[in-house]
């Protein structure tokens, strides 16, 4: 059974409104590939950069947990086990492999899981069944053909699908899932990269489409210009808190995300351990990537 938003904003960092919590997470990188191509994502697997979609390795389900056992040792007050990428988490069967096995020998820590949305109605049966506590899902727009700016294509039940028709697809199955796994009692966190020159004027829009559909908490993450959005510009702090202000009339509002490695360790903001469980890490980038 998972557990209630109202819970989660106690003992889950990304929940805790609008303020630091004193909960770690710990982010297993289990998912290798991914199933669409975000414009502005770039996966990497590397020792040294401090966003989603890096990470220094990709785990096996199983080496997963000796990874858990040994970050539990260093940091108690890890509350959450987290599956952000590199790639899709539902893209393979690795992210809910790896819930299965933490169910067993975690039964103590929440599950959380980030994905793009674009099998969640194929997956939701199994999210259910496996318990997922928080379930994040990446919705650019609500409108295909503002998507179509953000994202190339997407490879669907063994099609590849570009522009406009991409779109609707994932638009369609993003809302339909989000819908699936909140009536199984799911509480659905949706991301929104915010690019000035493409989806600025349509993030109230995506706030009241994805809260009507069941999304609980929104959280607005602005741009650093790469891969090929590198012509954009990030959006001003001013551009960033107005968009959150017209959010906030539909859903709750999350305002403190630290960009995650998908394989950090601790507490947000504070110490990262993962470079006492991986090979060696250095912290010195700033730029993003979806999770």
């Amino acid at each position: 059974m998972s557990v209630s938003y109202e819970e989660l904003t106690f003992r889950h960092p990304c929940f805790a409104k609008g303020k630091k919590g004193e909960n770690g997470r710990i982010h297993l990188p289990v998912s290798p590939g991914c199933n669409i191509e975000c414009k502005f994502c770039d996966r990497q697997i590397n020792d040294f950069e401090n966003r989603p979609g890096v990470a220094s390795t990709v785990l096996r389900p199983e080496e997963a947990l000796d990874v858990v056992r040994r970050s539990l040792e260093l940091c108690p007050d890890i509350t959450v086990a987290g599956i952000a990428g590199p790639g899709d988490t539902l893209a393979t069967s690795y992210a809910l492999d790896t819930f299965r096995l933490i169910k067993e020998e975690f039964p103590q820590l929440l599950k959380c899981m980030s994905t793009n949305g674009l099998l969640l109605p194929d997956k939701a049966d199994g999210i259910i069944e496996v318990g997922i506590d928080s379930l994040t899902v990446t919705v650019n727009a609500v409108d295909p053909k503002i998507e179509a700016e953000l994202n190339g294509g997407v490879f669907y039940h063994g099609k590849y699908y570009t522009g406009v028709e991409a779109a609707e697809i994932l638009i369609h199955n993003q809302l339909e899932g989000i819908r699936r796994v909140t009536a199984g009692g799911i509480t659905v966190k949706v991301n929104t990269v915010l690019v000035p020159e493409i989806n600025i004027d349509h993030i109230e829009t995506v706030a009241k489409t994805v809260s009507e559909a069941g999304a609980s908490i929104y959280n607005i993450i602005p741009l650093i210009p790469q891969h090929e959005l590198a012509h954009c510009t990030a959006p001003s702090c001013l551009q960033i808190d107005g968009s959150r202000t017209k959010a906030e009339k539909y859903i709750d509002v999350f305002r403190h995300c630290q960009r995650c490695r998908a394989d950090a360790i601790g507490i947000p903001g504070g110490k990262d351990y993962g470079d006492q469980i991986y090979l060696k890490r250095v912290t010195n980038s700033n730029t993003f990537s979806h999770g």
